[in-house]
């Protein structure tokens, strides 16, 4: 189930990529955005609870499709670019296994443990 899960996550990624391909900008621009939600692990600097909160909300593809939704009803194309470039992150995240954040720590997803624990 696990191989199956992370296929389907690696065919939303390469989605992503080709809807951004889609945009009036360079493809590269792609590669060089796609690390940028991390910065949401930045919360962890306060306590596991606030980086687990802020984590999961800049991981969280519902919240990356509606981004993309005002972007594409309002015609502005930065919201379309901000909202491919965190689904298609969270995509690539969830393809090496790493899923949205429980409170008790950092390598404490919904896909399971990460790393020796």
């Amino acid at each position: 189930m696990k191989k199956i899960l992370q296929l389907e996550e690696l065919a939303m990624f390469i989605a992503g990529f080709v809807v951004f391909y889609q945009l009036t900008i360079p493809a590269w621009w792609f590669f060089a955005l796609i690390l940028l939600p991390d910065i949401g692990m930045i919360g962890y600097v306060v306590n596991s609870k606030v980086g687990a909160f802020v984590y999961n909300v800049v991981h969280h593809k519902g919240l990356a499709l509606c981004i993309y939704g005002l972007g594409v009803y309002f015609h502005l194309q930065v919201l379309q670019i901000i909202g491919i470039i965190l689904f298609s992150h969270a995509s690539m995240d969830r393809v090496f296994g790493y899923g949205l954040k429980y409170e008790k720590g950092f390598k404490f997803t919904h896909l399971g443990n990460i790393g020796k624990i």
